[in-house]
């Protein structure tokens, strides 16, 4: 029988306030993370990720503090992410709470990062986050570029192939988020999931683009093992459940 697809709320943090915007632009105050975090639990999320979103461009570590406020209110996976740039950096978010930790822009930077941490916590800990945005013009085998910096910097590496190196080194899980439909509600990158599933054999999350319930089962279709959104829970337009019965209802299992 195939795994539980997972439905998962991120909250996007900035100077300790959960944030929202489109294309990582135009930011507006979405609540208390802890606050929200409590209420996720509650409604039956499978997992939360936080994510620092400008912790990497601003140069700083991600806030150890809410991490570990939000762990002590939630009892389900919490992923952390956001300005992890070495090893005792992601011991430090463990140590505060958290199950797994995001790494983007340092492994980049630097890839065998991802081995030092997969080789001292597990793979299990390990998730990549590759925000990736299609690369018109680009000599990309793939279409689709790897953006560091919460968006803000292109790379010219090929996302496809980055995440296939990323699980190759370690990682247990790829955060999949599609720059150009993130906040849109335009629903999730199907072509950039499907590429992304048939290069890596670890679960995908999809993550940019959810705005109405039809797209959750779409992002799975496409090879989505867990499907996550922030607007639509933040600002309940959607609620967990109907997310849930939606994939259910396409036949796909949820817990």
């Amino acid at each position: 029988m195939p795994a539980a697809v997972r439905v998962i709320p991120c909250l996007d943090v900035d100077a300790g306030r959960v944030v929202k915007g489109v294309n990582f632009r135009n930011l507006r105050d979405a609540g208390d993370p802890v606050q929200l975090a409590a209420a996720y639990d509650r409604e039956g999320a499978d997992e939360l990720v936080f994510l620092d979103i400008t912790a990497s461009a601003e140069h700083r570590d991600t806030m150890t503090g809410v991490v570990a406020r939000t762990a002590d209110q939630v009892f389900i996976p919490l992923t952390a992410g956001g300005g992890v740039r070495s090893v005792d950096d992601v011991d430090q978010l463990l140590r505060a709470g958290a199950d797994k930790v995001s790494l983007n822009t340092a492994a980049i930077a630097r890839p065998e990062l991802l081995t030092e941490v997969a080789g001292r916590f597990g793979s299990q800990c390990v998730v990549v986050s590759v925000d990736a945005r299609r690369a018109a013009g680009q000599k990309l085998a793939s279409g689709f570029e790897v953006t560091t910096h919460g968006g803000r910097r292109g790379t010219g590496i090929d996302a496809v192939a980055w995440a296939r190196e990323a699980a190759g080194r370690g990682a247990g899980e790829i955060l999949l988020n599609s720059m150009d439909a993130d906040g849109t509600q335009a629903g999730f990158d199907l072509e950039l999931i499907g590429a992304v599933r048939a290069a890596v054999a670890v679960p995908v999350i999809a993550s940019g683009g959810a705005g109405k319930l039809a797209d959750f089962p779409l992002a799975v279709d496409a090879g989505a093992d867990a499907v996550l959104a922030a607007s639509v829970f933040h600002f309940g337009e959607i609620t967990i459940g109907e997310v849930k019965e939606s994939l259910r209802a396409a036949g796909h299992p949820v817990r």
